[in-house]
């Protein structure tokens, strides 16, 4: 059967049609690698005129801005340019322990993750203690990422229409509001289309990587020093795929897992939050003194399920209601620093006083205009990344089943990507994360073992697929983003890397930064950072 079809003229052009299909791709591939050599040729030629910052009169610091212009797509590059927009504090040259001089290394290049976050504000962080060492060798480079405001922002909602509480946040959801958050989704990728156009398929993961190149030039760097956070890890690690050549040092802090994108990554994500939300649950207990919640985590539950209830039936304020509250403590569940403030005010909100709830839970309508392009772009960006299920069945399945043993963020995760069910844009394929021995220079990982964000199996496979890289992993600790954190022992891995390329064996280990405490009967007291 199989040698009739082969010499038919239907076999013909079905092996016509399969071969057409990779062929294209390659196609498609070589003028993207060949318009990314161009525009990084004619950003090297460009520079970036740094001037004053358009909103940083008032800030400390010496920092400057400028813009790079990046094609939209990488296989016209004499098409339609967009501009990044970038900030940088020059290196001080100023030993924080001494008086001697400090040789400049070099631009460092960072990105906060999201997707959707800009990293604009990064060279302020020099004025910080931890990384005032760090400051003095390293230009501290920071940009706004494609469709991130202003780099060519994406919007796909009004955003005067964006927040909508009092919210609910039903952890098993009915039927009909089920159907109903479909049709919010649906409408939500419908007014991506709208908005964008076809520019709408240009913002992914691979021109995310393709555009630090053209940064790379700009800022006249041969090989790039990069650190990147949560999301920054992974397209930084599809940048130390397709560029090797050009890396000096890169630090992937708080590890997106490389073989889960993005489907079964949210899955993960849900699971993982769930286990935070029970260590942040138990350490409410160890200080039921102070708090009043409950001696168990169990307990402890029970008075967040009675606030839930409660403010469902009367918002706080009337701008809080479920909703508000399960986002003030998912955050909680990135930042443990959050818990004493957390808990204080559900604590003071079970006890009659709402005003700290609200101050912590509400959304803001003046920040709405970046929250809603934070959303877009997270949305662009995942949703063109990598296939999705669009049948609706496959997300009821796997998420009643994950619900049950996980319920906490489990629907709130199904409804912020529900969009990309009904994507109108072409879909990427995901490459193939990794490279081999030689290939690449020596890389750091560093990653918490209990981080919900980013689960850490996920640092584990970045490990295995950059050969000659390190795994630094904070023991029995879950705070998402370690770099110049509480951690002595980490930031003193990550000086040592970024300052002389140092780094341990293939693994090392450091002890968990200290838990929070609660504040002090005057109100003082638990770790700011």
């Amino acid at each position: 059967m199989r040698a009739a079809l082969l010499y038919s003229a239907a076999g013909s052009l079905l092996l016509s049609a399969l071969t057409a299909v990779p062929d294209a791709e390659a196609r498609t591939e070589a003028a993207e690698m060949r318009g990314t050599a161009v525009a990084a040729a004619r950003a090297r030629a460009a520079g970036v005129d740094f001037g004053p910052c358009a909103d940083a009169e008032d800030l400390p610091g010496s920092m400057r801005c400028g813009t790079v212009k990046v094609p939209l797509d990488y296989a016209r590059p004499d098409g339609r340019q967009i501009e990044l927009t970038v900030s940088r504090a020059l290196a001080t040259r100023k030993d924080p322990h001494g008086a001697r001089e400090v040789l400049r290394q070099g631009s460092l290049v960072y990105n906060p993750g999201g997707p959707g976050a800009s990293g604009l504000y990064f060279p302020l962080i020099g004025l910080l203690p931890e990384w005032k060492r760090i400051a003095a060798a390293y230009d501290l480079i920071g940009y706004a990422p494609r469709g991130v405001a202003p780099s060519a922002p994406l919007s796909c909602k009004d955003p005067e229409q964006f927040f909508q509480g009092p919210t609910q946040a039903p952890t098993h959801p009915s039927e009909a509001y089920k159907k109903e958050r479909r049709a919010r989704a649906e409408a939500y990728a419908r007014g991506c289309a709208e908005r964008a156009g076809d520019a709408l398929r240009h913002y992914h993961s691979l021109n995310n990587a393709r555009d630090l190149d053209v940064l790379r030039a700009a800022l006249g760097e041969e090989r790039l020093t990069f650190l990147g956070s949560s999301y920054g890890t992974y397209f930084g690690a599809l940048y130390a795929t397709l560029f090797p050549g050009h890396v000096r040092r890169m630090v992937f802090d708080s590890v997106v897992d490389p073989e889960g994108v993005w489907y079964r990554n949210n899955l993960a994500q849900s699971a993982a939050f769930e286990h935070r939300w029970r260590d942040f649950r138990e350490w409410i207990a160890r200080h039921h003194g102070v708090y009043g919640l409950g001696r168990t985590a169990r307990q402890v539950l029970r008075s967040y399920e009675r606030a839930s209830a409660r403010l469902a039936a009367e918002p706080a304020g009337g701008k809080v209601g479920p909703g508000q509250l399960q986002g003030a403590f998912l955050q909680a569940g990135y930042y443990d620093d959050q818990w004493p403030h957390r808990a204080q005010a559900l604590s003071a909100y079970l006890k009659g006083d709402p005003r700290p709830l609200v101050e912590q839970a509400e959304q803001h309508p003046e920040a709405a205009v970046e929250a809603e392009n934070s959303r877009a772009v997270y949305v662009a960006v995942e949703c063109n990344d990598a296939p999705w299920p669009t049948d609706w069945e496959v997300w009821d399945r796997d998420n009643t089943r994950l619900a049950r043993v996980a319920p906490f963020e489990t629907w709130d995760n199904v409804w912020t990507n529900l969009p990309c069910a009904f994507w109108p844009a072409p879909r990427q394929q995901p490459p193939a994360v990794g490279a081999g021995p030689g290939e690449l220079p020596p890389t750091l990982i560093l990653a918490a073992e209990r981080d919900a964000a980013t689960p850490y199996p996920g640092a584990l496979r970045l490990h295995r697929r950059l050969a000659g890289s390190v795994l630094v992993t904070e023991r029995d600790a879950g705070a998402h983003g370690l770099a110049g954190g509480p951690n002595a022992c980490v930031n003193g891995h990550l000086e040592a890397y970024l300052l002389d390329g140092r780094l341990p064996g293939l693994r090392a280990e450091c002890a968990p930064h200290a838990e929070p405490k609660p504040p002090a009967p005057d109100g003082a007291g638990g770790r700011a950072r």
